[in-house]
């Protein structure tokens, strides 16, 4: 009987330490869900080379003074949202990028190396724009937070934002020890709390993939003062960028 036990338990063990060794290995393949290349209308695409990698990055309306760098979701064809950018700020350059292994794009994404991708191609945008904004969404609002924490820009905004990729994936996987396996870790929270640019956030009421309390977390690690939150009534993660008054909101924010 005990043997039996002993046997069960350590089958559960060695069970246990399996799914942690395939969260390891695979964990990136959760996190990122590349997407193909889209033509869209009115755009450009220019190339940058970071650490021999190129880059693909979408471009609109590059003779204005003022700049958009757009950085998207995890699973987002940035080219399906240059259209709602245009509406929102047809007197504002446009830039959004691919993640590398996104749109052509060479390279295998992690978090450091979007980070470094997304402050060389900031530093680039200001040599021809006097004045930026940068928007990011989901997973870009984790790239966007560190770059405003990193560099001084003019308005930060979140789209459906995230304390840390780390508390979403706990949440989700409450039995395995997270923070001891995730690479890409995204802590927000950290980052915001040096962060004295205005900032907006704006989540999705009925947001379906991240918590309502994760983003108001992220909301509370900001100084007083600095961060604002917008919620978008009756839309769902997915679904907060086809609501109107979600360009309202992107319209509303103003240098």
């Amino acid at each position: 009987m005990i043997r039996t036990a002993m046997t069960i338990i350590m089958s559960l063990f060695i069970v246990y330490g399996v799914l942690c060794l395939l969260l390891y290995f695979f964990q990136r393949s959760l996190i990122y869900f590349p997407q193909p290349e889209t033509k869209v209308d009115r755009t450009d695409v220019i190339n940058i080379a970071v650490d021999s990698i190129n880059l693909n990055i979408i471009a609109a309306q590059c003779h204005n003074t003022g700049a958009i760098i757009y950085f998207g979701g995890n699973a987002e064809n940035v080219g399906l949202s240059i259209p709602s950018l245009l509406a929102a700020f047809p007197d504002k350059a446009i830039y959004a990028m691919h993640y590398r292994g996104y749109g052509g794009s060479e390279g295998v994404p992690s978090e450091e190396a979007l980070v470094k991708d997304a402050l060389f191609l900031l530093d680039h945008i200001k040599k021809s724009h006097s004045d930026i904004i940068v928007i990011g969404r989901s997973l870009g609002s984790g790239i966007a937070t560190q770059l405003a924490n990193k560099r001084q820009v003019h308005r930060l905004i979140l789209i459906t934002p995230f304390d840390s990729i780390q508390n979403i994936a706990t949440g989700r996987f409450p039995f395995f020890p997270i923070h001891l396996l995730l690479k890409d870790k995204f802590e927000s929270w950290k980052y915001a709390q040096n962060i004295f640019t205005p900032t907006t956030i704006i989540i999705a009421e009925f947001d379906e993939v991240i918590p309502l309390r994760n983003s108001k977390n992220l909301l509370a690690s900001f100084p007083p003062g600095i961060a604002k939150l917008i919620v978008i009534p009756n839309t769902g993660h997915n679904s907060i960028s086809s609501n109107r008054e979600y360009i309202s909101a992107l319209r509303n924010q103003k240098i």
